[in-house]
Protein backbone atom coordinates (compact mmCIF):
# COMPACT_ATOMS: atom_id res chain seq x y z
CA UNK A 1 0.00 0.00 0.00
CA UNK A 2 0.99 3.41 -0.56
CA UNK A 3 2.67 5.95 1.94
CA UNK A 4 0.48 7.82 3.97
CA UNK A 5 1.63 11.52 4.66
CA UNK A 6 1.35 12.14 8.31
CA UNK A 7 -1.30 15.05 8.51
CA UNK A 8 -0.46 18.13 11.34
CA UNK A 9 -2.72 17.53 14.13
CA UNK A 10 -3.47 20.73 13.95
CA UNK A 11 -4.95 20.36 10.39
CA UNK A 12 -7.14 17.34 11.70
CA UNK A 13 -8.34 19.61 14.28
CA UNK A 14 -9.22 22.20 12.09
CA UNK A 15 -11.33 20.13 9.55
CA UNK A 16 -12.82 18.13 12.56
CA UNK A 17 -13.83 22.03 14.11
CA UNK A 18 -15.64 22.46 11.12
CA UNK A 19 -17.67 19.69 11.79
CA UNK A 20 -18.62 20.49 15.28
CA UNK A 21 -19.84 24.03 14.67
CA UNK A 22 -23.68 24.57 14.52
CA UNK A 23 -25.52 26.09 11.60
CA UNK A 24 -24.17 29.77 11.15
CA UNK A 25 -21.53 29.25 13.70
CA UNK A 26 -18.43 31.35 13.66
CA UNK A 27 -15.20 29.87 13.64
CA UNK A 28 -14.65 29.05 17.44
CA UNK A 29 -17.96 28.97 18.65
CA UNK A 30 -18.20 25.30 19.24
CA UNK A 31 -21.43 22.99 20.81
CA UNK A 32 -21.50 21.73 23.84
CA UNK A 33 -18.64 18.19 24.16
CA UNK A 34 -16.89 19.76 20.55
CA UNK A 35 -13.68 19.57 22.15
CA UNK A 36 -14.43 15.93 22.46
CA UNK A 37 -15.61 15.47 19.12
CA UNK A 38 -12.40 16.99 17.70
CA UNK A 39 -10.43 14.21 19.38
CA UNK A 40 -12.36 11.30 18.23
CA UNK A 41 -12.50 12.36 14.68
CA UNK A 42 -8.52 13.23 14.81
CA UNK A 43 -8.31 10.08 16.51
CA UNK A 44 -10.36 7.99 13.91
CA UNK A 45 -8.50 9.54 11.16
CA UNK A 46 -5.03 8.90 12.95
CA UNK A 47 -6.13 5.38 13.36
CA UNK A 48 -7.10 4.44 9.29
CA UNK A 49 -4.02 6.50 8.92
CA UNK A 50 -2.22 4.23 10.22
CA UNK A 51 -3.52 1.16 9.15
CA UNK A 52 -2.87 1.87 6.05
CA UNK A 53 0.35 2.40 6.01
CA UNK A 54 1.36 -0.36 8.46
CA UNK A 55 -1.67 -3.02 9.08
CA UNK A 56 -3.21 -4.31 11.69
CA UNK A 57 -0.51 -6.04 12.53
CA UNK A 58 1.94 -3.51 13.42
CA UNK A 59 -1.05 -1.00 14.57
CA UNK A 60 0.37 1.37 17.69
CA UNK A 61 -1.56 3.08 19.98
CA UNK A 62 1.18 5.52 20.48
CA UNK A 63 1.65 6.17 16.71
CA UNK A 64 -1.77 7.05 16.60
CA UNK A 65 -1.89 9.21 19.37
CA UNK A 66 0.81 11.11 18.14
CA UNK A 67 -0.75 11.60 14.68
CA UNK A 68 -4.11 12.74 16.42
CA UNK A 69 -1.88 15.18 18.70
CA UNK A 70 -3.67 13.86 21.86
CA UNK A 71 -2.08 11.72 24.70
CA UNK A 72 -2.48 8.46 24.65
CA UNK A 73 -4.45 8.44 28.02
CA UNK A 74 -7.57 9.82 25.87
CA UNK A 75 -7.54 6.73 23.83
CA UNK A 76 -7.42 4.29 26.56
CA UNK A 77 -9.94 6.44 28.32
CA UNK A 78 -12.85 5.46 25.80
CA UNK A 79 -11.16 2.85 23.75
CA UNK A 80 -9.74 -0.24 26.22
CA UNK A 81 -8.42 -2.38 23.46
CA UNK A 82 -7.19 -1.84 19.71
CA UNK A 83 -9.72 -3.85 18.76
CA UNK A 84 -12.36 -1.76 20.12
CA UNK A 85 -10.87 1.60 18.53
CA UNK A 86 -10.94 -0.09 15.04
CA UNK A 87 -14.19 -1.04 15.17
CA UNK A 88 -14.93 2.68 16.16
CA UNK A 89 -13.41 3.76 13.71
CA UNK A 90 -14.14 1.55 10.61
CA UNK A 91 -18.01 1.90 11.61
CA UNK A 92 -17.75 6.00 11.81
CA UNK A 93 -15.85 5.72 8.44
CA UNK A 94 -18.40 3.37 6.86
CA UNK A 95 -21.40 5.29 7.98
CA UNK A 96 -20.21 8.36 6.57
CA UNK A 97 -19.31 7.09 3.22
CA UNK A 98 -22.50 5.79 1.50
CA UNK A 99 -24.24 7.50 -0.26
CA UNK A 100 -28.00 6.54 -1.69
CA UNK A 101 -30.24 8.43 -3.93
CA UNK A 102 -33.84 7.94 -5.27
CA UNK A 103 -34.42 8.42 -8.49
CA UNK A 104 -37.53 6.44 -8.72
CA UNK A 105 -35.75 4.00 -11.58
CA UNK A 106 -34.09 1.43 -9.20
CA UNK A 107 -31.65 0.18 -12.01
CA UNK A 108 -30.17 3.55 -11.99
CA UNK A 109 -29.96 4.01 -8.10
CA UNK A 110 -28.90 -0.01 -7.88
CA UNK A 111 -25.50 1.36 -10.05
CA UNK A 112 -24.93 4.42 -8.48
CA UNK A 113 -25.05 2.54 -4.89
CA UNK A 114 -22.74 0.05 -6.19
CA UNK A 115 -20.13 2.83 -7.69
CA UNK A 116 -20.84 4.22 -4.22
CA UNK A 117 -19.62 1.12 -2.64
CA UNK A 118 -16.51 0.98 -4.97
CA UNK A 119 -15.55 4.07 -4.91
CA UNK A 120 -15.64 3.70 -1.12
CA UNK A 121 -13.31 0.64 -0.96
CA UNK A 122 -11.00 1.75 -3.67
CA UNK A 123 -9.77 4.61 -1.09
CA UNK A 124 -6.58 2.87 0.81
CA UNK A 125 -7.65 3.83 4.09
CA UNK A 126 -11.28 2.43 4.05
CA UNK A 127 -9.07 -0.71 2.40
CA UNK A 128 -6.85 -1.57 5.38
CA UNK A 129 -10.21 -0.17 7.88
CA UNK A 130 -12.08 -3.38 6.23
CA UNK A 131 -8.49 -5.48 6.03
CA UNK A 132 -8.29 -4.87 9.48
CA UNK A 133 -11.49 -6.16 10.75
CA UNK A 134 -10.72 -9.36 9.87
CA UNK A 135 -7.54 -9.25 11.24
CA UNK A 136 -9.31 -8.20 14.71
CA UNK A 137 -8.47 -11.13 17.70
CA UNK A 138 -11.88 -10.79 19.41
CA UNK A 139 -14.61 -12.57 17.71
CA UNK A 140 -17.62 -10.30 20.10
CA UNK A 141 -15.63 -7.32 18.51
CA UNK A 142 -15.84 -8.79 14.78
CA UNK A 143 -19.45 -9.92 15.80
CA UNK A 144 -20.77 -6.37 16.51
CA UNK A 145 -18.70 -4.83 13.81
CA UNK A 146 -20.39 -6.81 11.37
CA UNK A 147 -23.66 -6.69 12.76
CA UNK A 148 -23.73 -2.83 13.37
CA UNK A 149 -22.28 -2.51 9.65
CA UNK A 150 -25.33 -4.09 7.59
CA UNK A 151 -27.78 -3.09 9.70
CA UNK A 152 -26.33 0.55 9.13
CA UNK A 153 -26.46 -0.95 5.46
CA UNK A 154 -30.29 -2.37 5.40
CA UNK A 155 -31.30 1.29 7.58
CA UNK A 156 -30.24 2.98 4.71
CA UNK A 157 -30.42 1.36 1.34
CA UNK A 158 -33.54 -0.93 2.77
CA UNK A 159 -36.13 2.00 2.05
CA UNK A 160 -34.95 2.55 -1.53
CA UNK A 161 -35.64 -1.55 -2.14
CA UNK A 162 -39.08 -1.12 -0.66
CA UNK A 163 -39.95 1.70 -2.79
CA UNK A 164 -39.44 -0.21 -5.76
CA UNK A 165 -41.12 -2.89 -5.16
CA UNK A 166 -44.19 -0.69 -4.25
CA UNK A 167 -43.51 1.08 -8.05
CA UNK A 168 -43.69 -2.97 -9.65
CA UNK A 169 -39.83 -2.61 -10.27
CA UNK A 170 -39.12 -5.70 -8.16
CA UNK A 171 -40.76 -8.54 -7.40
CA UNK A 172 -43.17 -8.25 -4.67
CA UNK A 173 -41.38 -10.22 -2.23
CA UNK A 174 -37.78 -9.57 -2.81
CA UNK A 175 -35.89 -9.72 0.23
CA UNK A 176 -33.93 -5.74 1.09
CA UNK A 177 -30.77 -7.16 2.70
CA UNK A 178 -30.22 -10.50 0.29
CA UNK A 179 -30.08 -8.13 -3.03
CA UNK A 180 -27.91 -5.18 -0.90
CA UNK A 181 -25.75 -8.28 -0.13
CA UNK A 182 -25.87 -9.39 -3.76
CA UNK A 183 -25.12 -5.83 -5.01
CA UNK A 184 -21.84 -5.41 -2.48
CA UNK A 185 -20.02 -8.88 -2.76
CA UNK A 186 -18.69 -9.00 -6.13
CA UNK A 187 -16.87 -5.73 -4.71
CA UNK A 188 -15.87 -6.91 -1.27
CA UNK A 189 -14.34 -10.11 -3.34
CA UNK A 190 -12.52 -7.73 -6.19
CA UNK A 191 -11.23 -5.98 -2.37
CA UNK A 192 -10.22 -9.18 -0.66
CA UNK A 193 -9.86 -12.26 -2.83
CA UNK A 194 -8.52 -11.25 -6.28
CA UNK A 195 -7.52 -8.28 -6.16
CA UNK A 196 -8.80 -6.60 -9.13
CA UNK A 197 -9.53 -3.15 -9.63
CA UNK A 198 -12.78 -2.11 -8.18
CA UNK A 199 -14.29 0.14 -11.49
CA UNK A 200 -17.53 1.91 -12.72
CA UNK A 201 -17.86 -1.42 -14.87
CA UNK A 202 -17.48 -3.76 -12.28
CA UNK A 203 -20.07 -1.84 -9.82
CA UNK A 204 -22.47 -1.82 -12.98
CA UNK A 205 -22.31 -5.19 -13.08
CA UNK A 206 -22.54 -5.96 -9.81
CA UNK A 207 -25.97 -4.02 -9.94
CA UNK A 208 -27.42 -5.60 -12.65
CA UNK A 209 -26.49 -8.84 -12.01
CA UNK A 210 -27.89 -8.46 -8.54
CA UNK A 211 -31.22 -7.04 -10.76
CA UNK A 212 -31.91 -9.74 -12.77
CA UNK A 213 -31.38 -12.23 -9.76
CA UNK A 214 -34.00 -10.53 -8.21
CA UNK A 215 -36.37 -10.60 -10.92
CA UNK A 216 -35.80 -13.93 -11.09
CA UNK A 217 -37.22 -14.69 -8.10
CA UNK A 218 -34.07 -15.71 -5.86
CA UNK A 219 -34.36 -13.29 -3.10
CA UNK A 220 -37.88 -13.98 -2.92
CA UNK A 221 -38.80 -14.10 0.75
CA UNK A 222 -40.70 -17.81 1.07
CA UNK A 223 -44.26 -17.88 3.00
CA UNK A 224 -43.88 -20.02 6.35
CA UNK A 225 -45.70 -23.24 5.29
CA UNK A 226 -45.69 -24.42 9.12
CA UNK A 227 -45.14 -27.58 10.18
CA UNK A 228 -46.00 -30.64 8.24
CA UNK A 229 -48.73 -32.86 8.64
CA UNK A 230 -48.43 -36.83 8.64
CA UNK A 231 -49.66 -38.38 6.13
CA UNK A 232 -52.56 -40.75 6.75
CA UNK A 233 -51.93 -44.47 5.25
Amino acid sequence: MGDVPRRPASAARRQASAATRGPGAAPGELRPGGRTARNRAAIFEATLAELALHGYAALSLDAIAARAGVHKTTIYRRWRTRDQLVAAAFMNTAERQLEVSDTSNIDRDARALARSVAVTLAQPVVAAAVRATLAVSSPQARGEITGRFWSSRQAAVGPLIERAIERGQLPARTNAADLIGAIAAPLYFRLLVSGEPLTDAAADTAAAAALAAARAGVFSSTRSRGPKTARRS
